[in-house]
């Protein structure tokens, strides 16, 4: 039976609710039933797959909405798009590789590819990446995958579909510790995946339903092939989460779409598990009536729509103490281009009673330009992310940085430019799940206003060195190249 405990709410004020549009938050119309569910002789995924691309090709795409006169309100290289998605690269010791999905293409065309990969850390070597799915026409990154590794060393790979248009496919490599072929084990309405492996449990996923809007919900499996019924998180407009597990804790960082759009994202939630998603709570412990069904909960951690501003997450991981951070860019519009500088990188902490929110001095000139938060053996916190002015200003990504902050998100230090002069704009850096000091962070380029090719990059965790992964290659294994600096 589900406890209820009664809190303090924290409301939204009256200024925020003029700026949103009003005072009442109309949900999205419920959408049709999918129609792959009653067809499913369309759309079913092959059983296996094992097919082999001839090099490391990235997806380039671009949304469609011409907000200002800076271009598109995002466009580029995303092969390694969303922040939505993850992981999507995963460390192991026991093979002392990094496996890896992205979303991949054919040569000059826009057709998205969902591959797998892995880097050699002993032989210094990729193997041509494993075609997972081939999406079929579709060329949008939101149907990119995600990666998981159980306890057996098996590679799972999660593919997004997109709301109730697209099913979701769930796989299995073949053989652990490989990505040379993969079984298809599930079909069903997932978008934004994001699956985590508990030892000794099993499966936590935590996914995107298009119900009323884009909600939050979670389902659970002991083994990956039966899983129990979805349950529902969140729900109250529509909501883009991040999530991190440490251990047994599972972390949730969420924002809110009042009215449903996306446009006016605002707010920051965060709420945590720590018994394989029996019970949600907050960070001090109270446990919420679930699904959370208003903007003012107790999962509130700042009314961002009080002070007009936008949030777009991008990273959650745990300090030395393992307490949740979450990294985010906040911002004073939707629309790229100057008028809505300065897009702020900011950092909350959660300090063992309250949440302590850091602006990190960091800025950028777009509201995507995704980065990741590393947290290393020695406490320090370090940020990758594509946050200096790059070849196509103010379009998505920009050239990569590196700063490093040790004193838990106070002060930040500039300690690298990671490329310089590029063509194209460098987009999306991922972190791995435990990430090896030679494979730190995973991205893609491309020119952020017209279509052009897609390389994919890596770099070390002292990011002094790139690398950019074979385009063309001609046997079954090539080194990465290495960049001059």
């Amino acid at each position: 039976m589900r406890r209820r405990n009664t809190f303090r709410t924290v409301a939204i004020g009256w200024t925020a609710l003029a700026w949103l549009g009003g005072g009442s938050f109309a949900a999205e119309p419920q959408p049709p039933p999918a129609p792959w569910t009653t067809r499913p002789e369309k759309s079913v995924a092959p059983r296996e797959t094992d097919t082999k691309a001839d090099g490391y090709r990235g997806i380039w795409f671009t949304l469609g909405q011409y907000q200002s006169e800076y271009g598109d309100k995002y466009s580029g290289g995303l092969g390694t798009y969303t922040a939505n998605h993850e992981p999507i690269a995963i460390y192991s010791a026991k093979a002392n590789k990094t496996f890896f999905v992205y979303g991949g293409t054919i040569k000059d065309q826009r057709h998205l590819l969902i591959m797998a990969a892995y880097y050699d850390h002993k032989k210094h070597v990729v193997p041509r990446p494993t075609i997972v799915f081939d999406k079929k026409g579709v060329n949008d990154p939101h149907d990119n995958g995600s990666i998981c590794l159980d306890d057996k060393g098996y590679v799972w790979v999660f593919i997004s579909g997109r709301g109730r248009h697209r099913p979701g496919f769930k796989y299995r490599s073949r053989e652990p510790h490989s990505v040379d072929a993969f079984v298809h084990v599930g079909t069903e309405e997932i978008t934004y995946p994001q699956p985590w492996f508990v030892p000794g449990r099993g499966f936590l996923h935590l996914f995107t339903k298009y119900t009323k809007g884009r909600e939050l919900y979670w389902e659970t499996s002991s083994d990956g092939m039966t899983w129990a019924d979805d349950r529902k998180l969140a729900g109250f407009g529509g909501h883009y989460q991040v999530t991190q597990r440490r251990g047994d804790l599972i972390v949730s960082a969420f924002n809110w779409h009042p009215g449903g759009s996306v446009d006016k994202r605002t707010n920051l939630y965060v709420v945590q598990t720590r018994d394989f998603g029996k019970t949600w709570q907050t960070l001090d412990g109270s446990l919420p009536s679930l699904p959370l069904d208003s903007p003012s909960n107790p999962a509130l951690v700042h009314d961002y729509a009080a002070d007009r501003k936008l949030v777009y997450i991008n990273d959650v991981n745990f300090d030395a103490q393992g307490r949740p951070i979450v990294q985010y860019i906040v911002s004073d519009g939707s629309e790229p281009g100057p008028k809505n500088d300065p897009r702020v990188w900011t950092v909350a902490r959660w300090t063992g009673t309250q949440w302590g929110i850091h602006d990190t001095g960091i800025r950028s000139d777009h509201n995507y330009d995704m980065g990741s938060l590393c947290v290393e053996d020695d406490g320090a916190w370090r940020i990758i992310g594509p946050n200096e002015p790059g070849p196509q200003r103010y379009g998505t990504g920009g050239e990569m940085a590196a700063w490093i902050s040790r004193d838990e998100g106070r002060t930040w230090t500039k300690v690298a430019t990671i490329t310089r002069g590029s063509k194209y704009n460098h987009s999306y850096a991922r972190r791995p799940i435990d990430a090896h000091p030679d494979f730190y962070a995973l991205w893609a380029d491309g020119d952020a206003f017209k279509l052009s090719p897609s390389h994919l990059y890596i770099t070390n965790r002292a990011c002094d060195k790139v690398w950019v992964l074979p385009e063309t290659m001609t046997g079954e294994f090539a080194e990465p190249v290495l960049l001059p600096r």
